[in-house]
């Protein structure tokens, strides 16, 4: 186990930095969910969004760093993640993707950046791909766009249980429905196994200025997935944060977040 173990331990136990108070607060109905959203600051939009079974707290290093920067820091809780519903309909990645444009035009905020982390990456790079006149730059740390990306993690492999027992508690806290974990963990593990599928020849499609950004020692990607990937996006830069593994933001925030201000900056 890497030594950046420690530092996910004490997440586990803390959770990461509390979030400030929001500006501005809400939710927004989508295809049978009421997704959650919060934004801080002011200045060039930023939504940032969070990994599988996660929620928008654990962007609690980079909203102040961001509003501190000049930037409006959006927060998007995906259906059935944190304050967010789970609506009934089957959970893709595309869907995912649309809640958030739904969102960004209930602000009317036409264009904006991503910082996604994990899924959150693979909604960015599909935003880019699908959607290329909202998309003014994509920061995608730790995320694929096709299922050849992930290593075959042993479920009960230790780290991957405590994080998901972490998760468990946020959902009990958070959640407007705190008794559907089970069920929203079904279908999340459903869509993962199933998706993203697409195609070199699509992902090649993207134009928006892109960072492929990958932990040393993430868990679950497979080492040259990441360097493929960025060769894949036109002009895209593959940035490998290192002494960290697949939670940098929570393990080194100041290291990830100087390169995600770096990039936003352009």
């Amino acid at each position: 186990m890497i030594h950046t173990d420690d530092d996910l331990r004490q997440f586990e136990a803390n959770g990461a930095a509390p979030l400030p108070p929001a500006d501005l607060e809400g939710r927004v109905e989508f295809e049978g969910a009421k997704v959650w959203y919060a934004s801080y600051g002011a200045g060039d939009p930023v939504v940032l969004l969070h990994g599988a079974f996660d929620n928008s707290e654990d962007w609690g290093y980079q909203v102040p760093a961001l509003v501190a920067s000049g930037h409006l820091a959006i927060l998007i809780d995906n259906r059935g993640r944190g304050r967010s519903t789970l609506g009934g309909v089957p959970v893709t990645y595309e869907l995912m993707a649309s809640e958030v444009l739904a969102v960004m035009d209930a602000l009317a905020i036409p264009t904006f950046s991503v910082v996604g982390w994990s899924d959150g990456a693979t909604i960015g790079l599909i935003l880019a791909m699908k959607h290329p006149s909202r998309i003014a730059r994509v920061f995608a740390f730790g995320g694929s766009m096709d299922l050849t990306a992930v290593k075959d993690v042993p479920a009960n492999e230790p780290k991957l249980a405590r994080v998901f027992g972490r998760a468990k508690k946020d959902y009990a806290r958070l959640s407007p429905t705190p008794e559907q974990f089970g069920e929203m963990a079904k279908v999340i593990q459903h869509m993962m196994a199933t998706e993203p599928n697409y195609e070199a020849a699509e992902i090649a499609t993207i134009r928006a200025p892109v960072a492929i950004v990958v932990g040393e020692h993430d868990e679950f990607l497979k080492p040259e997935y990441s360097d493929q990937l960025a060769r894949t996006i036109p002009g895209a830069r593959l940035i490998v944060l290192p002494s960290v593994s697949h939670f940098a933001m929570l393990q080194r925030p100041a290291r990830f977040n100087e390169a995600m201000l770096a990039f936003l900056a352009g």
